[in-house]
C-alpha cells in the first residue's frame, strides 16, 4: 500500500495520538462519565455512537502501524469508517439544518456536537485519504458498510424501538431520531434503502478521490 507520507515519521505518529487521545477522550465521556444507560441499549441506540466507536478502533490500527505494532493492511476498517462518519456528518446537517429538533433531545452540548459531527470525521478523513490512502479494497468496505447499516436498522426497529417510549412521535415511538417516530413503516424503509444507496455513493466519491490524490503525489 502506497502512501504519500511515511506511515512511521514523527509528524504521522504526532497526528495519529491526536486523532487517537480525541477519540478516546469521547469514548470515555460518552461511556463512562456522561452514560446514560437508563434506556435499553443505553449510548449504542445512536448510529453517531457507532462511528465513535469505529473512529477509536481504527485510530487505534492506524497509530498501531506508525509505532510498528501492526503490519495488517487496515484499509476495509478505514474505508467502513470513513463512510459511515461521512453518513453521520451528511444526515445529522441535513436534519439540523431543517430542524435541530428531528435529530437531537434536548439541549446539545455544542463541543460534543462538533467533535462528533464534524471534527472527528474530517481528521479520519484526513488521515484515511492523505496518509494511510484507504480504499483500495472496495468490494471489502462494501460489505462492511451493508453489514453495518443493516445490522443498524435491524437493531433500531427490532430492539431500541419496541424497548423504549421515549422519544414519541406521531406514528411510533422510542426510535433513537426523533423524525424517525414521525414516519410510517413503508416510509421508514424508503429512507433505509436510500441510506443505503447514500452509502455506496460516498464509497465511491471516496474511492474517487483518494485515486486523484494518488496520481497527483505519483505526477507531482
Amino acid at each position: 500500500m502506497a502512501a504519500p507520507y511515511d506511515q512511521h515519521k514523527r509528524a504521522v505518529r504526532g497526528f495519529r495520538w491526536v486523532i487517537f487521545a480525541l477519540a478516546a477522550f469521547y469514548m470515555l465521556r460518552t461511556f463512562v462519565f456522561a452514560a446514560d444507560y437508563s434506556s435499553p441499549g443505553g449510548p449504542f441506540r445512536y448510529l453517531t455512537v457507532w462511528a465513535l466507536v469505529l473512529n477509536f478502533v481504527t485510530t487505534s490500527r492506524m497509530l498501531a502501524l506508525s509505532e510498528h505494532r501492526s503490519t495488517r493492511d487496515w484499509g476495509p476498517l478505514v474505508g467502513v469508517a470513513a463512510v459511515t462518519n461521512m453518513l453521520v456528518v451528511f444526515l445529522y446537517w441535513r436534519l439540523f439544518l431543517i430542524d435541530p429538533k428531528l435529530v437531537n433531545n434536548g439541549t446539545p452540548i455544542w463541543w460534543v456536537e462538533y467533535y462528533m459531527h464534524l471534527i472527528g470525521p474530517v481528521l479520519l478523513w484526513v488521515d484515511a485519504i492523505f496518509v494511510y490512502r484507504a480504499f483500495h479494497h472496495v468490494w471489502q468496505s462494501l460489505v462492511g458498510l451493508a453489514a453495518l447499516v443493516l445490522g443498524y436498522i435491524a437493531w433500531m426497529e427490532l430492539f431500541v424501538g419496541p424497548l423504549n417510549d421515549l422519544p414519541q412521535g406521531l406514528v411510533t415511538s422510542g426510535l433513537p431520531y426523533p423524525f424517525l417516530n414521525n414516519m410510517q413503516w413503508d416510509e421508514r424503509l424508503g429512507f433505509y434503502v436510500t441510506t443505503g444507496i447514500t452509502v455506496g455513493v460516498l464509497l465511491l466519491v471516496f474511492w474517487a478521490f483518494c485515486a486523484g490524490v494518488r496520481r497527483l503525489v505519483q505526477h507531482g
